[in-house]
């Protein structure tokens, strides 16, 4: 099946990664049975979407089994892949439950100031920030990735507080969407975190190479998750880094790891 992908009216010089993702999804999910809820995905980021073409997705069915369904999602534009992936959705069973604690004695995001607060610091990026579109409020517990040169201090862990800005109707399809699109956010700045460096001139440019999501337990996109994100490695120019998301009640409900190129630019 073939559905086509809209690019938001402003927006970076190539298409968002979370965004290409969330609409692989989407386009997969639509041809699965609904009562079948993604488990996981994994996908390759193969090119750099043009903002200002819509994107075509191509869908296949690869299997339809008693619990288990399995399918190929394929970004393309002018006739080339940029991004592909496999979703698998299952049908709910009973089970096993367990999983390791959220992080404790973090504030919660009412404490935290907005990004809209945050950002009045850097007048410099105030400007772009009011153009762009804002689908999430986001408040970040460290320092963001996209501060100054010298500005960050270094931090083995980057965590944010999330959530949908809005209210969305009850369907888990669309929620799961919305995870992915936000799991592409801060997931690599926890790599330039440890480092304490920061994106743009004077630090590093980078874009995702692959990136993969399980979803554990049931959640709502749109009241607050935290992004509890690390990098356990980076070399050779890549970085790895593993996010795991937890409701404020301390569900881990999703677990995201991606590699991403990483490389210094100057000032």
């Amino acid at each position: 099946m073939r559905f086509t992908g809209q690019n938001p009216p402003l927006g970076p010089m190539r298409v968002y990664g979370g965004q290409v993702a969330a609409q692989a999804l989407v386009a997969a999910g639509r041809t699965v049975d609904p009562k079948r809820l993604v488990h996981s995905l994994h996908g390759y980021f193969v090119r750099g979407g043009d903002p200002s073409e819509p994107i075509e997705y191509h869908v296949e069915n690869i299997r339809d089994g008693r619990s288990f369904s399995v399918r190929r999602s394929v970004a393309k534009q002018g006739g080339k892949t940029i991004f592909f992936m496999s979703a698998s959705f299952h049908l709910q069973e009973k089970g096993l439950d367990h999983h390791e604690p959220a992080p404790e004695g973090l504030a919660a995001p009412e404490e935290v100031p907005t990004l809209g607060e945050l950002i009045q610091h850097y007048p410099e990026r105030v400007e772009i920030w009011k153009q762009m579109p804002r689908p999430f409020d986001v408040r970040y517990l460290n320092a963001p990735g996209w501060l100054r040169p010298g500005d960050r201090e270094a931090d083995k862990a980057n965590r944010v507080w999330m959530r949908i800005d809005g209210k969305l109707p009850d369907d888990p399809l669309l929620h799961a969407c919305l995870l992915t699109y936000a799991s592409d956010m801060t997931l690599l700045d926890s790599v330039l975190s440890v480092h304490g460096e920061v994106w743009g001139p004077g630090g590093v440019i980078g874009a995702s190479l692959d990136h993969a999501i399980w979803f554990h337990r049931p959640f709502r996109a749109d009241e607050w998750f935290l992004y509890d994100c690390t990098s356990p490695t980076a070399a050779g120019g890549r970085g790895l880094a593993t996010g795991q998301m937890f409701t404020r009640d301390g569900r881990h409900i999703a677990t995201a790891v991606q590699e991403g190129l990483l490389r210094r630019v100057g000032g």
